[in-house]
């Protein structure tokens, strides 16, 4: 049951929302197309040969693949820059397998269909695809794949120079896709927008993390009097320790300085430090107000709802309270105002207000016209006229309570009641 469930899950990223299972995959509607006028629902999207499209399933799959390697490479990448003087040759082996991947990808973009932004319309079309790509997103692709540190040692000797080791770090431009699908996840519905959002955050900041630490470090690391470092001052032969516990006091000091919490054990001592130190704060400023900015936004809508209804709960208690209103009276004004805040976020008749009138209709057929043809008031009354009679419906509900005393004063000339 929980590999289902698993299976389930993870079929959300590759696969759309909807889609016509009658057509193989690649030949079926998107919710990112729109459709021409007076093109039918069930109209089959006809692609070129060899021409994949990008909501195809599988080439959904091979994209979060990739997204896997960008994950690692995104990781690799700033460690190996600061902790990690020479590759181990079993990482060399995973790097060139990864950049085969990413060579893999950059041949298929140009047999992948795109949306044009006019039209919103798939483009097929070989050349206007690869003149797209070309002048797009081919070169910096090229460049973060490419093993150009390699390449340069063949005419150079000195290829672990920083300067060659700030190449590895173009693979840093494989990120944008982790962008794009956060940017798809938060308009896929299947998916909790508010952990959605969460999580990016949260990705964000490690990331932000990661990298800081590993720079920090390489800093001090290439600096000439190792004493004289921010880590060197407080572990004086800190390049005898493990890995492992360098790495961890650079991710100390990168949560330290971003918290702002200061306490002053790890601190910048020299001017390269310093510097660092200043941009990577003013850094901070923007990330913890776009962080923070988020996050409120999140819990203000999240409970907007629940404050809304306690503002007007108050402000008819007191209003009760001023005219000396009798206890009946305000106990249905509450029951009222309890029913109302559960029914509203609902939205039933807003969603049916917000539907074409031939879908309004087929709703309320559905819904009502089964408990109206029943009811004895409309016992021999044409179906016509019944049809008509629930499609001017407006749902509405109401406590036993309130339903009891407009009865009882005659404020109700139709009465429809469904348990």
């Amino acid at each position: 049951m929980s590999s289902s469930c698993t299976k389930r899950f993870f079929k959300r990223f590759w696969v759309d929302e909807f889609h016509t299972g009658a057509f193989p995959y690649g030949n079926f509607l998107s919710t990112d197309i729109l459709p021409s006028l007076g093109a039918r629902i069930n109209q089959e999207t006809r692609l070129r040969r060899y021409i994949i499209s990008p909501f195809n399933p599988k080439h959904r799959a091979w994209e979060m693949w990739l997204i896997l390697l960008v994950i690692y490479s995104a990781w690799m990448c700033p460690f190996h820059f600061a902790f990690l003087p020479d590759k181990h040759p079993t990482l060399l082996i995973v790097d060139n397998i990864i950049n085969a991947f990413f060579a893999i990808d950059i041949v298929m973009t140009f047999f992948v269909a795109y949306l044009d932004d006019h039209s919103y319309l798939l483009v097929d079309d070989p050349k206007k695809i690869a003149v797209r790509y070309v002048c797009t997103w081919f070169i910096f692709d090229v460049s973060s794949t490419a093993p150009l540190q390699y390449i340069i040692s063949l005419f150079t000797k000195n290829s672990d120079a920083i300067g060659f080791k700030l190449l590895n770090m173009l693979r840093l431009w494989r990120l944008r896709r982790v962008s794009s699908l956060f940017a798809r996840l938060e308009k896929d519905i299947r998916f909790n927008y508010f952990w959605t959002r969460c999580i990016k955050l949260i990705a964000v900041t490690l990331f932000v993390l990661h990298f800081a630490g590993c720079f920090i470090y390489f800093i001090a690391d290439k600096h000439s009097d190792p004493n004289d470092t921010w880590i060197g001052s407080v572990f004086p032969k800190f390049k005898e320790t493990s890995i492992w516990d360098r790495y961890v006091t650079s991710i100390y000091w990168a949560i330290v300085t971003m918290t702002t919490t200061g306490y002053g054990d790890l601190h910048p001592v020299n001017p390269k430090e310093m510097t660092f130190d200043i941009f990577y704060m003013l850094f901070n400023l923007g990330l913890q107000a776009y962080i923070i900015g988020n996050i409120t936004n999140l819990v203000v809508q999240w409970t907007s709802h629940t404050r809304t209804f306690r503002d007007t709960v108050r402000a008819a208690s007191e209003f009760v309270t001023k005219n000396h209103l009798p206890h009946d009276t305000q106990d249905q004004i509450l029951s009222h105002l309890s029913l109302k805040f559960k029914t509203d976020g609902l939205k039933q008749q807003e969603t049916i207000n917000s539907m074409p009138k031939a879908i309004r209709a087929t709703i309320s057929h559905h819904l009502f016209y089964p408990v109206v043809q029943k009811s004895y008031l409309f016992q021999q009354v044409s179906h016509d006229f019944l049809f008509q009679l629930v499609t001017t419906h407006i749902l509405y509900f109401y406590s036993l309570f309130t339903i009891t005393s407009n009865i009882q004063n005659n404020r109700l000339s139709l009465l429809l009641i469904v348990e």
